[in-house]
């Protein structure tokens, strides 16, 4: 079992928001795992360049913070994305992978950034979750121009190929109501991935669902009780 446990937040968010004030952290660390948790750059305390460009360097950024041992991780919307681009290029430092908001979107093609889009303000007024990332990238002291610029980064490529070379053991975590799902087929492209879908859960509220936290442990082996 890996004693360590790594977590990687989603966008325009942080790991405070995302892991500690949910109780992740706390309950990790009561079920005997070092937690590591950075902040993506752009986000949090860590560094917000406003170079589109900076950003290529966000993997390597992460991977840098892993210990020799390979680690479990627990991925949650853009943290999701980066973390089964590590595994492609280093499955040796995983064991297991937990990917949560992110689903059959993920291999689907699209035509412009409607991140970006809601970042700028851009978004119809009657999208609802762009005007979430909107609200998002816009307060809780977060830097939107460094946000953007995040969300023009050149991201490692993944499409069905590259992650059928994910072999470790990958469990996918997404509500039923979530934009980004379904799960099915990002479950089915991945080397060893299976799917849970929660009920009556959307993308922003995955990360303070009991039911994601719950099957996430036991995927791991994390018993928060001791």
């Amino acid at each position: 079992m890996a004693d360590a446990v790594l977590l990687l937040h989603g966008f325009a968010t942080s790991a405070r928001r995302t892991w500690a004030e949910p109780g992740w952290i706390d309950l990790l660390t009561e079920g005997g795992r070092a937690v590591i948790a950075p902040d993506l750059l752009g986000h949090g305390e860590a560094e917000k360049p406003h170079d589109p460009e900076a950003y290529a360097q966000v993997e390597e950024l992460v991977a840098s913070r892993l210990p020799s041992r390979p680690v479990d991780a627990i991925g949650y919307s853009a943290g999701a994305r980066i973390l089964l681009a590590l595994a492609v290029e280093n499955q040796d430092r995983f064991e297991r992978l937990v990917i949560g908001g992110l689903g059959g979107r993920l291999l689907e093609r699209r035509d412009g950034n409607p991140v970006l889009g809601a970042i700028q303000g851009e978004a119809d007024s009657g999208d609802i979750v762009a005007q979430r990332f909107h609200t998002m990238a816009t307060s809780d002291g977060n830097d939107p121009v460094a946000l953007a610029a995040f969300a023009q980064r050149t991201q490692p490529r993944l499409d069905a190929e590259h992650l059928a070379t994910i072999t470790i053991p990958t469990l996918v975590i997404i509500g039923d109501q979530d934009f980004a799902g379904p799960g099915e087929p990002l479950a089915d492209a991945l080397g060893n991935g299976r799917v849970e879908t929660l009920r009556g859960v959307d993308h922003f509220g995955l990360p303070r669902s009991f039911d994601f936290m719950d099957k996430a442990f036991n995927f791991l082996g994390v018993d928060p009780m001791g």
